[in-house]
């Protein structure tokens, strides 16, 4: 923790560990109720452990609704992006090393690995896209990085669809990409079954 990190030991059963880290996110939201909102990365499917890793994302996602934490989530092609900060200046692909180097730079910390380090872009771009979209960061102050993640559009020119615009951008994506779950009645996070099963003889 003193890291930022928690593990889990991997011999336990995968169920038990998603619980595990949906525990421990929960308790870290009542140990620091001064956090207003969160990012994540989000799984991808047709990887290696997708199943797992989407697992682990509704788990965690759970304990954010139930707290009512307001959530953006990032795909690990944009959160390679956003470690840019400028793609126009750093071109290519970011591997692992790359986003150490990007957090190592950022913040003057020699010592990261490659998972502390993508947490750590996530973290500050989810604070900044929070402050974005809550209008305490304005479109001229966005890293380029940040201006193609929040609020790309495309206006197709040719075709049938010539005309159309497409937003593509994580600010036009509410409900998908990023939710308000502070905005719900403490009520609506409460979940209660009734299927009138007939009682057991």
């Amino acid at each position: 923790m003193a890291k930022g990190t928690f593990s889990t030991p991997a011999k336990r059963v995968f169920v038990w560990r998603y619980k595990f880290m949906r525990e421990a996110v929960s308790q870290l939201l009542n140990h620091f109720p001064q956090v207003e909102a969160v990012g994540l990365e989000s799984s991808i499917f047709g990887e290696q452990q997708s199943e797992g890793a989407y697992s682990l994302h509704v788990y965690v996602t759970e304990a954010l609704f139930c707290h009512r934490m307001d959530v953006v989530y990032f795909d690990p092609a944009r959160v390679k992006l956003l470690a840019k900060m400028d793609p126009t200046v750093r071109k290519g692909r970011m591997d692992k090393g790359d986003m150490v180097i990007a957090a190592k730079a950022e913040t003057g910390v020699k010592r990261w690995n490659h998972n502390e380090a993508d947490a750590y872009i996530i973290a500050r771009s989810a604070a900044r896209f929070w402050d974005f979209a809550d209008g305490r960061l304005k479109e001229d102050e966005l890293t380029p990085s940040e201006l193609r993640v929040f609020t790309k559009t495309h206006t197709i020119t040719r075709g049938d669809r010539a005309g159309r615009t497409i937003k593509s951008g994580i600010i036009y994506k509410e409900g998908d990409r990023f939710f308000r779950f502070s905005l719900l009645d403490p009520e609506d996070t409460a979940v209660t079954v009734n299927l009138g099963l007939p009682e057991n003889p």
